[in-house]
């Protein structure tokens, strides 16, 4: 039976007071069901980090609450906060994050002991983990012997170690080619419908918009419905369809980030039209 897995409600954080106040996030609700990926995109400056920051309890919002298993994370004392990461949360971050003094094994075993697991059982857990990622080959090795892939493959591994809920993860694929980044999108999605774990990703990567059940598209702070959204075909960047330029030509229309990227559609041909669109 599917559960909620993370319930967001009013989530506000403000930066800076008076006429100098910055709402980095204004009211979002969101609601993640067990076992479910959603890609959270949008523009620089949107708010994404802010936001996976105040879901990973390492920023309190200014008002809102964020609750996962029945425990409410923005109220909890700052003692309980990472007793409380360490249990309910895995973080997956766009560098990776790993300790270069230790194997790949040693990096995972580390995320166990912090979770309580320590010993023999540590290390049982971090070998198996390893392998479920597909590095059994590689326990042994540091991180400057590992391609981009292998460290986020150990990432993901460490992130599970004292078995989450929930997975939050940074621009995930931003540091690895086209063919790596696919491969670590289809692992999140067999880790949600393998062990019915939810993911939240924050990514700019058109690529994790296969593997994800659900997108949401945030700007100044505030989720925008994505169907309210078109892709700009010369960019590529979504832009929402009331407000953004706009050409209508020969029964086709398009919406585009700015005048300039307009312009340039305006000027290609046919051909050339259809290939961005295509």
């Amino acid at each position: 039976m599917t559960s909620l897995a993370l319930r967001v409600r009013d989530l506000t954080k403000t930066f800076g007071q008076g006429d100098l106040a910055v709402n980095a996030v204004q009211g979002v609700d969101l609601d993640v069901m067990t076992g479910e990926v959603i890609l959270i995109m949008g523009p620089s400056g949107s708010g994404k980090t802010t936001l996976l920051l105040m879901l990973g309890a390492m920023l309190r919002p200014t008002a809102g609450s964020v609750e996962i298993d029945d425990v409410e994370l923005a109220a909890a004392p700052e003692r309980r906060l990472p007793s409380l990461r360490a249990h309910h949360l895995g973080f997956i971050f766009q560098d990776f994050n790993l300790l270069g003094a230790l194997t790949a094994r040693e990096n995972v075993e580390l995320a166990c002991n912090l979770g309580g697991t320590t010993g023999r059982r540590a290390r049982e857990r971090a070998d198996e983990l390893l392998g479920r990622v597909g590095l059994s080959h590689r326990l042994d090795f540091r991180p400057d012997q590992l391609s981009g892939g292998e460290k986020q493959r150990v990432a993901i591994a460490r992130a599970l170690a004292n078995d989450p809920r929930l997975l939050l993860a940074d621009e995930p694929t931003a540091n690895l080619d086209s063919s790596h980044g696919r491969e670590i999108a289809r692992l999140l999605r067999r880790l949600a419908e393998e062990d019915g774990r939810s993911v939240v990703i924050v990514s700019h990567d058109e690529r994790l918009r296969e593997v994800a059940d659900r997108v949401l598209w945030l700007e100044d702070g505030e989720f925008t419905e994505l169907e309210r959204m078109a892709i700009d075909p010369v960019c590529g960047m979504a832009v929402d369809r009331t407000s953004s330029s706009r050409l209508q030509e020969d029964g086709g229309e398009w919406w585009f980030c700015s005048d300039a990227c307009r312009d340039d559609f305006a000027t290609r041909s046919p051909h050339e039209r259809q290939e961005l669109t295509s």
